[in-house]
């Protein structure tokens, strides 16, 4: 995989994970989940277990307010 198309996909999927943390951040856990995968699938990117692990609780964390989205450090376009 060549570096812009990674980049593509890191871009892709923060623009997702900008979209459920703003939108979902106060939602529960199982729907913030369902619309990060469902916004990944549509974005046609992935990203590996550990980095959606740590997404989620990331935006759990947002919800005392104080923090600000988390960064996507690793995408791929899905298969």
């Amino acid at each position: 995989m060549t570096d812009e198309v990674k980049q593509a996909a890191i871009e892709a999927a923060q623009r997702v994970v900008d979209e459920v943390s703003s939108l979902q951040y106060s939602a529960e856990d199982s729907t913030i989940a369902e619309q990060l995968d469902e916004g990944l699938t549509k974005a046609k990117v992935s990203v590996s277990g550990d980095e959606r692990t740590r997404i989620l609780a990331e935006i759990d964390g947002m919800k005392d307010e104080k923090s600000s989205a988390p960064q996507v450090r690793s995408a791929a376009p899905a298969e």
